[in-house]
């Protein structure tokens, strides 16, 4: 008999914060760290974290790191609100060793994110995500994000696998084709969850019946992103729309560099991190680090640099 998902997928709502990986001076990984900026997200009203999505780093992360960095997560959130790490990868054995590990830790949801680099056609993916999915009995949450994989998930391979994998209940769609995530809910059912990796697109999202966001702007000002998520749940259409236009220019700042790096510079100007990313990456401009910080003061946000 087919596990009954409609629990979790209840639970899988509003705001998912996908939190930085964060690092020392020495480039190791700050455990200390990434359990306060967890701790800074659930006094804020953050309703679900991630960890080793894209905000997290995890091309620059080892797999035992990757695993390390689910592990201190799981235990610092114990069970307070959903925890969804990121599991997914370029590298097939990869992906299944994650995924599975997401599965002993107690996870509520593992999100597999569309091959990178690879560029596999649309049975190729098909055939990726079932074998990944018939694997576990953890919930997956595919993660489509063109922009960063070279490959787009189309809507009837993720229906096709909708239908076929009933522990694939949703998608995380980093997607500005706002036709194709329409479509996602056409075809894959309403009660599908459609979770925005756009920023600007969180709030018409949840618009056409989608579950919440994963916003990487959720690091900085978790508790604006979450209000937004609530005041529309609770059928405050006027303050959702206010605080989606609130948070547009600090949006807009943090994605002029590719991300995390400009999140990670907002952090270190408010004292969370060390402002630290490991090659390729590095840390945005003179100029850009000065119009993030101009913007964090608009927003009245304290600095004080770690």
């Amino acid at each position: 008999m087919a596990r009954d998902y409609s629990e979790i997928k209840a639970k899988l709502r509003g705001s998912i914060t996908p939190v930085i990986t964060p690092f020392k001076a020495n480039h190791e990984i700050d455990f200390d760290k990434f359990a306060e900026l967890i701790e800074f997200q659930l006094e804020n009203g953050t309703h679900g974290i991630s960890v080793t999505g894209t905000s997290g780093e995890p091309s620059s992360l080892t797999i035992e790191e990757r695993e390390q960095v689910m592990e201190k997560a799981a235990k610092t959130i114990n069970g307070r609100v959903p925890f969804v790490p990121g599991t997914g990868s370029t590298n097939y054995q990869e992906t299944m060793r994650l995924t599975k590990k997401s599965e002993e830790i107690g996870a509520d949801a593992a999100m597999v994110i569309v091959p990178y680099y690879n560029k596999p056609n649309q049975r190729a993916l098909y055939k990726h995500f079932k074998t990944v999915a018939d694997s576990v009995d953890i919930p997956i949450i595919i993660y489509n994000i063109p922009g960063r994989t070279a490959q787009n998930l189309h809507v009837d391979t993720l229906a096709k696998l909708n239908e076929d994998c009933p522990n694939i209940i949703g998608v995380k769609e980093s997607n500005k084709d706002f036709e194709h995530v329409n479509r996602v809910l056409l075809k894959c059912g309403r009660d599908f969850l459609l979770f925005s990796g756009i920023e600007l697109l969180c709030y018409p999202m949840l618009a056409i019946g989608g579950a919440g966001s994963v916003s990487a702007t959720a690091n900085v000002l978790p508790g604006k992103v979450a209000q937004m998520h609530d005041a529309w749940f609770e059928g405050d259409v006027e303050t959702a729309q206010k605080l989606h236009y609130e948070l547009m220019e600090l949006n807009d700042v943090l994605f002029k560099d590719t991300n995390p790096a400009p999140v990670k510079a907002a952090l270190g100007m408010m004292g969370k991190i060390e402002p630290v990313l490991r090659l390729p990456m590095d840390v945005p401009s003179e100029e850009l680090q000065e119009e993030i910080q101009q913007t964090l003061e608009k927003y009245g946000i304290a600095l004080q640099y770690a």
